[in-house]
């Protein structure tokens, strides 16, 4: 019997609504690999009315990452134009479920990127801009390992929200992208640091990765206009309380998010 989307998108937005965590979907209808869990999360788009998304999420792109959450490659997911913020967002903590925020870059797309296999120049050469970044996310689930890999493709890898930067005066061609160090800032004087060296060894590797994965295969491709989070350089730093979060990855424009 083919496997049907419907009812694993349907449980993931009412689990959403509910603001409930993810402990594993029923057998009967929980996706069983990961071209099904993108095909659940395609499914849990047209819910959300996000069909075509504003852009997509790369999880697990880090070294540091894959061994925080456990996985050997990346999980993406897509994204909503109306949780997309641009420079700086300023939002409520209680509208979210136990949130963290992670110290990422990302892309523009200038062209579209078709689904299939992609070489690192063709990513390179479909990019518009590339800026910082700050993703947030929540920690929605129970037991990973219960939930299963292709859940976690299902229901967008933890994804909430994202502030994405302008590219600003900056002429990103010329700058090293691979190894460009980022930090983290919170208001309390805490923060993390990393380089983006770690996601995959070129953080465009992330944007090749995507372009052949399943969840484009699924969207059909990728879009020029499309915003792409090309993964963290550190573990999420996860928020207790009201924050202000500053990510930076000089000579690129900060970006800031305001949780009250």
């Amino acid at each position: 019997m083919a496997f049907d989307p419907a009812p694993a998108a349907a449980a993931l937005r009412r689990i959403r609504q509910e603001r409930a965590i993810v402990s594993g979907l029923p057998a009967g209808i929980a996706p069983r690999t990961e071209a099904e869990g993108a095909a659940v999360q395609l499914a849990l788009a047209r819910l959300a009315g996000a069909i075509p998304p504003c852009g997509f999420k790369i999880g697990a792109t880090g070294s540091r990452m894959q061994a925080y959450l456990g996985v050997n490659e990346p999980i993406a997911g897509f994204m909503r134009a109306a949780d997309v913020h641009q420079g700086r967002a300023d939002l409520r903590f209680a509208d979210f479920v136990r949130p963290g925020a992670e110290c990422e870059v990302a892309v523009r797309l200038a062209t579209d990127l078709p689904p299939g296999p992609c070489s690192l120049d063709q990513a390179l050469a479909a990019v518009g801009d590339f800026v910082a970044a700050i993703e947030i996310v929540e920690n929605r689930y129970g037991d990973l390992a219960q939930v299963g890999m292709p859940t976690l493709v299902a229901d967008q890898m933890y994804h909430a929200a994202a502030v994405v930067g302008d590219q600003g005066e900056v002429d990103w061609r010329r700058l090293d992208i691979a190894a460009l160090g980022g930090r983290i800032s919170l208001d309390d004087g805490s923060g993390d640091q990393g380089i983006t060296t770690d996601l995959l060894g070129h953080p465009l590797n992330g944007l090749a990765w995507l372009a052949g994965s399943s969840v484009a295969a699924a969207f059909g491709g990728l879009k020029a206009g499309q915003v792409v989070m090309l993964g963290s350089v550190t573990p999420p730093v996860w928020l207790t309380g009201p924050a202000i979060v500053t990510v930076e990855f000089p000579p690129l424009p900060a970006v800031t998010l305001r949780l009250a």
